[in-house]
């Protein structure tokens, strides 16, 4: 009989958590309610809470609407969303991560320090260029922040400049160690450089858990949906200990000819992967192994 594991540590991190409670507590009082972009990165969980009332918008429908609640999910926004929230009397639901909000206070507090004071400083935020968390920690900065995506990046920045280096939650720590490195070897002796792990523990410290997760099966079923950051990042981490390893978004793209010859089989995933969803991919190999 084939042996199924659900990793205890995958699914929803504690800001997406949060988000998803706060939209089905103002559902269950029938208030309508609109969320800014997909509530998390995945489309069945996102397709089941639109089913229960959650409208999901994009910022340009979001101007057009008037005296309604808007929730904002785990990624956070930049100012411009409340200010125009204020001006078309939304009343918003904040579901902005606290570590994300406290990054974003942060950057806020370096650059009204740096406008005030004489010379150059670049705010520099390691992070995917577009991603919502780090369009909302630039927006701290009236959009003058300098992103880097990858560690080639940092090799473009001004030197002779102060430097103020930041990360988004999500990103490599690895990565951001050998940023730091770089720019501490390259940055001018008149300039000062200061970097601020901004790192989320709770996402970092999935990927050497879920490698000694995937090192213990024979078969991963990693389940996130294709747009999460965090999913082909831990993805990735599964395949390079597991060449075994498939990403599927939902239990219908399970290949049951994976787990031919196969003993153990772990299920794994995101931060934004729901439990319910990792529970219906095991139920679904738990019937193939049954039946054949």
């Amino acid at each position: 009989m084939m042996q199924i594991e659900i990793d205890g540590g995958s699914g929803f991190c504690f800001g997406v958590t949060t988000a998803i409670k706060k939209a089905e507590e103002e559902l269950a009082k029938g208030t309508k309610l609109y969320c800014l972009g997909d509530i998390v990165h995945n489309s069945m969980e996102v397709e089941r809470l639109e089913q229960i009332g959650l409208v999901t918008i994009n910022h340009e429908q979001m101007k057009q609407l008037r005296n309604v609640k808007v929730l904002l999910r785990a990624h956070g926004e930049p100012p411009e969303t409340y200010e125009l929230a204020k001006r078309n009397n939304i009343e918003i639901i904040d579901a902005t991560c606290p570590v994300v909000l406290a990054l974003q206070r942060r950057i806020k507090m370096q650059f009204e320090k740096s406008i005030t004071t004489p010379g150059n400083a670049s705010i520099v935020i390691f992070g995917k260029k577009g991603h919502a968390e780090v369009l909302g920690l630039v927006g701290q900065t009236n959009s003058r922040a300098i992103v880097i995506d990858k560690f080639d990046d940092v090799k473009k920045l001004d030197f002779s400049n102060d430097i103020y280096l930041y990360s988004q939650t999500t990103k490599n720590l690895d990565e951001f160690h050998k940023i730091i490195c770089y720019i501490q070897d390259h940055i001018s002796s008149t300039a000062t450089f200061r970097s601020f792990d901004t790192i989320c523990r709770q996402v970092a410290n999935r990927m050497p858990n879920i490698s000694t997760f995937a090192s213990r099966h024979d078969v991963i079923i990693f389940v996130a949906g294709r747009k999460s950051s965090n999913g082909k990042v831990l993805f990735q981490q599964c395949q390079s200990v597991n060449a075994n390893a498939h990403q599927v978004e939902s239990a219908d793209e399970i290949n049951m000819d994976w787990f031919s010859g196969a003993s153990t089989v772990g299920i794994c995933g995101a931060t934004s992967t729901p439990k319910w969803l990792m529970e219906e991919c095991r139920d679904a190999i738990k019937k193939y192994s049954s039946n054949s």
